[in-house]
């Protein structure tokens, strides 16, 4: 029975021990899974996450002080700078440097001599900002009694800003829609300010280190420290003396045209350049934030018009190239012509009877214009328009090129293309007129416009790349003689310049205003014209938008591009053939 006793008890012992054994194992087990819990937190943060914890603990102690990088200067063709980068100087404030007892005066002293608001200033004061501005772009003279105070946490940054040269009258500057202007934030807004933003603006660079809870500052080796990069200069294509003159007649001219605006455009026939760029009205630069913002649209590419009358000389030019007429082809003008329906008349009414295309763009009449686009056919006569480049925008280097392309040749109308042939029913902006009229003074080929010649050492690609053709030098050359006639015997006789009578050429436009799909009674009015006619130096062309020509209210007629546009074009080629020295190639 003892062994029977001894027997019985061992198998409870035994049930004990492994009992006790498992919740060991089930504890250390536990405890394993714990551990791994907290080493793969562990993990995460102090190596998944621990660039982000870095980053956001040295943001609590850091301090970063942008150093804006000098932008670009702006130079004409003549190493004029039009644009000055004057130094400013922004004020700012570190918060945690400024004791509670010192924040009102400090804050009193910040609003009196920079104009800001003392609640405001207090309130910055008082938050956990390391760094704010309280004033942008202030002079040398209040900087200068900011340094004398010697406020504690207030520090000054030099800045520079832009600021441009005086316009050719009152309350603008020079060149200013061409330019456009650079705003607080350092942003190009409008012109090339805006289209070479990233050249001009350099990379910034900053300041910056760190404190600790004792606010001693602990410098961190080479990346506390990085020097902006300036931005690269552009050299232009303008002429300033040029720009000059032609804002100072275009103004002139507008306001005896009675019109509510105008522009001009004068481009080097060679190169494509552009000599100047003007409008009126116009805005100052310099003062853009207090200035009407309907002023700041540019009305040489941004505006879009029907050019009338100037886009004869791409139909005929076309058409001559085609080989279906010749400037001494006789055609019958009976003053109208029905296409699609519609009676078409040329601006006078008037039977013309046998005349040669010479007559035709000597007196612009629209009926040899619709006569010399049917001779050439719908598909050649759109494929005209496409060489001459307006059918796609200009590419012109200036921010806001506006563009509307035409119909398809399939969609358009017969009617349209007839009025298309004289220029009313398709829109243009003057970059793409001027390009286009231009293939005449460069004998045939198409100059692409450009306004920047460089940018630092960098020659513009566009100076570099083969002109296309688009008509033969032949066809060039006729239509040349052609616009020669216009000025000696036609409608440019106002645009004469003296000693180039027989040596310039020209063409007037006229076209109606549209209104809600209806033309109306306003209308704009244009002349485009090469000097000298063999050699030309330069091609320019003036547009006037609602003239009101004193008398016109009797006399429609006065309202027209021989009237109001071409003594401007007159004026400003006489003051470029004195100033760029030129001299007839023939008496």
């Amino acid at each position: 029975m003892a062994t029977r006793a001894l027997s019985s008890k061992r198998p409870g012992k035994v049930e004990r021990v492994g009992s006790a054994r498992l919740r060991v194992i089930s504890m250390l087990a536990i405890a394993m899974v714990l551990a791994g819990m907290v080493w793969s937190r562990l993990a995460y943060w102090q190596v998944a996450e621990h660039g982000q914890l870095a980053l956001a603990a040295q943001a609590q102690y850091r301090e970063f002080v942008p150093l804006p990088a000098l932008r670009g200067a702006i130079f004409d063709r003549n190493l004029t700078q039009l644009v000055v980068n004057t130094t400013v100087y922004s004020a700012f404030v570190s918060p945690d440097q400024i004791t509670p007892g010192e924040r009102q005066s400090v804050a009193g002293a910040l609003a009196s001599i920079l104009g800001a608001d003392n609640a405001s200033v207090t309130a910055i004061l008082q938050s956990k900002v390391k760094f704010a501005y309280i004033a942008r772009r202030v002079s040398k003279t209040k900087a200068d009694r900011l340094r004398a105070l010697k406020l504690p946490g207030v520090g000054l940054q030099e800045e520079t800003q832009r600021s441009y040269l005086p316009g050719a009258y009152a309350g603008t500057t020079l060149a200013s829609d061409l330019l456009g202007f650079v705003n607080w934030n350092g942003d190009g807004q409008g012109g090339l300010e805006q289209k070479y933003q990233k050249l001009l603006a350099g990379t910034p660079g900053y300041v910056s280190s760190y404190r600790d809870l004792a606010n001693r500052e602990i410098v961190l080796g080479s990346h506390t420290h990085q020097d902006p990069v300036s931005g690269s200069d552009l050299v232009l294509t303008l002429d300033a003396n040029v720009q000059y003159a032609a804002e100072q007649v275009l103004a002139a001219g507008i306001n005896t045209d009675n019109a509510e605006s105008g522009s001009v455009l004068i481009m080097d026939p060679t190169t494509g350049g552009i000599v100047a760029w003007a409008d009126y009205p116009s805005y100052n630069a310099n003062d853009f934030n207090h200035t009407d913002p309907a002023l700041l649209k540019d009305n040489v590419v941004s505006y879009l018009y029907e050019p009338g009358s100037v886009m004869k000389v791409v139909t005929l030019s076309g058409a001559i190239n085609a080989g279906v007429i010749a400037p001494d082809t006789v055609i019958n003008d009976p003053g109208v012509l029905t296409v699609g329906g519609y009676r078409i008349y040329d601006w006078d009414r008037a039977n013309h009877g046998n005349i040669d295309y010479t007559y035709v763009l000597a007196h612009s009449l629209n009926v040899g214009a619709m006569k010399a686009m049917q001779a050439e056919g719908h598909d050649a006569f759109y494929k005209n328009l496409q060489a001459f480049g307006l059918t796609q925008p200009s590419g012109i280097d200036v921010a806001g090129e506006s563009f509307v392309a035409p119909p398809s040749a399939s969609q358009m109308a017969d009617s349209q293309y007839a009025t298309t042939s004289f220029g009313q029913g398709i829109d243009v902006n003057m970059v793409q007129m001027l390009s286009a009229i231009n293939v005449v003074a460069n004998g045939g080929k198409y100059a692409p416009p450009h306004v920047v010649e460089r940018v630092g050492t960098q020659v513009n690609p566009v100076l570099l790349q083969p002109q296309r053709q688009v008509v033969s030098p032949q066809t060039a050359a006729q239509m040349t003689a052609m616009m020669e006639q216009v000025v000696q015997k036609g409608s440019g006789s106002l645009a004469r310049v003296h000693g180039f009578e027989k040596d310039q050429t020209g063409k007037t436009g006229s076209s109606q205003i549209p209104v809600n799909g209806q033309y109306t009674t306003d209308v704009w009015t244009s002349y485009v014209g090469f000097l000298p006619a063999q050699h030309p130096r330069f091609t320019m062309l003036v547009v006037v938008r609602k003239p009101h020509y004193p008398g016109s209210d009797r006399n429609w007629t006065l309202n027209d591009g021989y009237l109001t546009a071409a003594p401007i074009w007159q004026k400003i080629a006489q003051t470029m053939v004195v100033d760029w020295h030129i001299t007839p190639d023939r008496s």
